[in-house]
C-alpha cells in the first residue's frame, strides 16, 4: 500500500543449541525434521543439520508446528524437559560456575540473550518473597513458548540444585488448554492460568541455596568470555543498540542516561525506543549495564582514579551502588577486581 513503510526484518535469533530440545521432543514423537521444517514454512532441508542460529520467529513457528504434528497438547512442556547444560551454551556454563542460585539468577538477567532473543527475565524481591517474571518478545506466539521456557528453567534448576525444588507459585497469561496432570508432574503444582504476567513466585531464601557442583574457579574466565560475546554482538549491530550504546557513553558522566533522555537524544519516543530495542533482542537496562561494565573495567585499570571517581563517571550517586552493580556483573567487588592484577599504571 502506498505510504506504508516496509516492515523491518526481525533480527532476533536463537542459538542452534537452544533449538536442539525442540528437535529432540519432535523426533521422540515421530515428527522428522523435514516435516517439521515444512510445516513451519522453512525449506525441507533447513533442519538437516543443526544450524548455528535460527530466526527467533522461525523458532516460535516450529514450536507451534511441532505441537500440531505431534498432536501433543503439552509439547512446550516436553521441549523444556529436554533442556541440558549445553542448551544455554556459554550462559549455561556460567550458571554451573555460580556459587548459589541468587548469583545464577543475576547471570540469567545479563546473559540470557546469548542463548536466545525470545524474551527477557526479570527478578523482583518483595521481603521474603522472590518474583521471577519472563517477558516474551512474541506474546502473539503459542502458549508452548512460555511453557517451554518455564519447564526448561524448572528442569535445569533441579539439575543445578541436585535435589527436588519446592513448587513455585506459578502463573501463565494464557488460558488452560490441556489437562493439569503434566503441569503438576513437572512443576509440582497447577499454574494459575489467565494471570496478569508469566511468573513464578518462591521463597527468597531459595536464592541462598548453593549450587552443589559449582566450579566457582571457572567463573571469572567464563564471565570474561561472555562479556566478549556481548561486545561482539553489540559491534555487529549497527542499528539501534549501537546508537543507544554510544548515546549512553556520551551522557553517563552527566547523569543523563535514563530511557526518556536517551530517546529524546535519538529523536524517538521512549515507547518507540523500547520497541526497537526489543526487536533487536535487547533492553535499555541491558545496554546500559554493558556500557557501564565496559567503562568500569577500563577505569579500574587506571590507578589514578578512585572508586568514588569511577562511580561518578558511570553516573552513580553513591560508590556503594556502583560496587553492588559491579559485583553482580563480575562476581567480585571493584576493589578486589583491581587488586587481582588488572591495574594499568
Amino acid at each position: 500500500m502506498p505510504g506504508v513503510p516496509p516492515m523491518r526484518p526481525d533480527a532476533r535469533r536463537v542459538t542452534g543449541s537452544y533449538l536442539q530440545p525442540l528437535l529432540d521432543a519432535a523426533q521422540a514423537r515421530g515428527v522428522d525434521p523435514a516435516a517439521l521444517a515444512c510445516a513451519a514454512g522453512l525449506p525441507a532441508t533447513a533442519l538437516e543439520r543443526l544450524p548455528d542460529s535460527l530466526g527467533a520467529a522461525d523458532y516460535v513457528r516450529l514450536l507451534g508446528a511441532g505441537a500440531e504434528l505431534a498432536d501433543d497438547p503439552h509439547f512446550g512442556l516436553h521441549v523444556g524437559e529436554r533442556v541440558k547444560l549445553g542448551t544455554y551454551s556459554v550462559y549455561g556454563l556460567i550458571l554451573l560456575s555460580c556459587r548459589d542460585f541468587g548469583q545464577a539468577f543475576q547471570q540469567t538477567l545479563r546473559y540470557e540473550q546469548l542463548a536466545h532473543d525470545l524474551g527477557r527475565s526479570v527478578l523482583h524481591l518483595d521481603g521474603q518473597q522472590a518474583h521471577y517474571e519472563w517477558v516474551s518478545n512474541y506474546p502473539e506466539g503459542s502458549r508452548h513458548l512460555v511453557e517451554s521456557v518455564f519447564a526448561g528453567i524448572r528442569t535445569f534448576s533441579t539439575w543445578l540444585a541436585g535435589a527436588a525444588l519446592p513448587a513455585p507459585q506459578l502463573g501463565f497469561t494464557h488460558a488452560q488448554a490441556a489437562d493439569g496432570a503434566e503441569y503438576e508432574r513437572i512443576f509440582g503444582t497447577l499454574p494459575r492460568f489467565g494471570a496478569p504476567v508469566n511468573a513464578a513466585g518462591f521463597d527468597a531464601q531459595l536464592l541462598g541455596w548453593p549450587v552443589p557442583n559449582a566450579d566457582v574457579g571457572l567463573y571469572p574466565v567464563l564471565q570474561q568470555h561472555a562479556e566478549q560475546l556481548l561486545r561482539e554482538r553489540s559491534r555487529r549491530d549497527d542499528g539501534v543498540v549501537a546508537q543507544v550504546h554510544a548515546a549512553i557513553i556520551r551522557n553517563l558522566a552527566h547523569d543523563r542516561v535514563r530511557l526518556a533522555s536517551i530517546a529524546e537524544e535519538l529523536k524517538l519516543s521512549p515507547r518507540t525506543l523500547q520497541r526497537k530495542l526489543s526487536e533487536a533482542g535487547a533492553s535499555f537496562q541491558q545496554v546500559l549495564d554493558q556500557a557501564r561494565y565496559a567503562l568500569a573495567t577500563d577505569y579500574l585499570r587506571q590507578g589514578s582514579l578512585s572508586l568514588v571517581d569511577i562511580a561518578f563517571l558511570l553516573g552513580y550517586q553513591e560508590q556503594s551502588a556502583f560496587s553492588h552493580a559491579f559485583k553482580e556483573w563480575s562476581g567480585v567487588n571493584p576493589g578486589a577486581w583491581r587488586d587481582s592484577g588488572h591495574l594499568r599504571l
